[in-house]
């Protein structure tokens, strides 16, 4: 299991170390053997300009359209299919109004995958990737959205699964993942904790024939947040939104929907633009948004609080790539409290009917944070990510949550609470 099976027809290269540039074969392979950088998938430029926006609207409804921008899933045969991707891009100008935005607002609605969250698409990559390597069983180091996606992912296709998460996270989560019949371990610590250990069960002869999708194939699993950009551009009309904001935790997510638009342009796919990007944190975890407000480089590891679990990484490994990603763009990070994330929840809810995980509250109330303090231009149109399903998380905003009113079963109840 060193190197991919099927490489034919794919514009992926190589490894390439973010960090000194050293270069390797396709293959499970997460960190450089001269640096201990992390590796990313590098692509044939040319192989990238023959793709064509006919070719991409003719492909199916999901990820897979993108399979010329994409390490893996060329073969038909080998994708790991569950219909994700192509989500909703929802025009929002309820919230826009109630923000100040005079420019359109979209919320790019990932909820709507399959598993509820946009880890969906990481996992559909991940999981071919880890076909093609010839693993036989997949695993995982979650904070809940991961977990659920590769335990169904793994039902889906008969694969053996065992997933990693922290024993503390929400029912629904662990419900979630259960279900489908997983073998599923709760660690006593932190996700922190949880990814350490799955990195040391990666390297055992016990787990030799195991694909940890944030681990050992994580080049590859990281490559499906690119879809997330890849989409908006085409939901546009084949052009990139000057403004997005989105969710941080690792930092990933964000630095991987830039390379997206990075990629667009290198292949002719979109006209090339200027953009701005910008990082929503929990204050209760936010190393990467620290790092940004004090004008630091180096991620400085916290304990993670609050009530936004699924962004709680302590340890960002892609913290430095995200920080570059703003300051070069010329965006801006920030994070918010416990219950500004809740009011950012119910704005959103409110004013365009998306329920979203504490994630996408994160996302709406730094909206609104950068707005108000001038960081964020609300007459240029901005995309931001709703990264989760609110169902997930409904005990964040339970309280207060119910009936306006109790009454009787009579028109004279409804007079009496006020509500004829």
């Amino acid at each position: 299991m060193t190197a991919l099976l099927s490489r034919a027809a794919s514009p992926a290269s190589g490894l390439v170390c973010r960090n000194c540039g050293a270069t390797y074969p396709l293959g499970a392979q997460h960190a450089c053997f001269e640096c201990f950088g992390p590796l990313e998938i590098g692509y044939d430029a040319e192989a990238l300009a023959r793709v064509t926006r006919a070719e991409i609207e003719a492909g199916p409804q999901s990820i897979w359209r993108y399979a010329g921008l994409l390490p893996v899933g060329q073969n038909e045969q080998t994708r790991v299919e569950s219909n994700t991707g192509m989500t909703p891009l929802i025009r929002a100008d309820r919230l826009g109004a109630a923000l100040g935005f005079t420019a359109p607002l979209w919320v790019k609605d990932d909820s709507a995958n399959p598993t509820h969250s946009f880890k969906d698409r990481v996992v559909s990559v991940a999981m071919t990737a880890a076909r093609e390597l010839g693993f036989t069983r997949i695993a995982c180091a979650s904070t809940g959205n991961l977990a659920n996606s590769v335990a169904a992912h793994a039902a889906r296709i008969g694969m053996d699964s065992i997933v990693f998460i922290p024993s503390d996270l929400e029912p629904a989560k662990i419900v979630q993942s259960s279900i489908y019949g997983t073998t599923l371990v709760g660690i006593q610590g932190s996700y922190d904790d949880v990814n350490r250990l799955c990195s040391e069960l990666s390297e055992t002869d016990e787990f030799e024939a195991t694909g940890f999708v944030n681990v050992n194939v994580r080049p590859y699993y990281a490559e499906g947040s690119k879809t997330l950009g890849f989409e908006v551009a085409e939901q546009l009309g084949w052009r990139i939104p000057p403004q997005i904001v989105a969710p941080m935790a690792s930092g990933s997510l964000l630095t991987k929907v830039n390379k997206a638009f990075k990629e667009l342009v290198a292949a002719g796919l979109v006209d090339a633009s200027s953009w701005k990007v910008f990082g929503a944190q929990s204050a209760g975890c936010s190393p990467i948004a620290t790092a940004f407000a004090e004008g630091k480089d180096v991620i400085t590891p916290v304990k993670p609080t609050g009530i936004a679990k699924s962004l709680n990484i302590g340890n960002p490994a892609d913290g430095p790539y995200a920080l570059d990603v703003v300051r070069t763009t010329g965006g801006a990070m920030a994070s918010v409290d416990d219950d500004e994330i809740r009011a950012g929840i119910r704005l959103l809810a409110s004013t365009t009917g998306v329920f979203a995980e504490t994630a996408g509250g994160v996302t709406v109330a730094v909206l609104k944070k950068l707005v108000e303090s001038g960081q964020l231009d609300p007459s240029v149109e901005t995309v931001i990510y709703n990264t989760g399903d609110g169902l997930k998380t409904i005990d964040a905003v339970a309280d207060g949550a119910g009936p306006t009113a109790v009454i009787p079963a009579t028109v004279k109840g409804m007079r009496e609470a006020g509500l004829m």
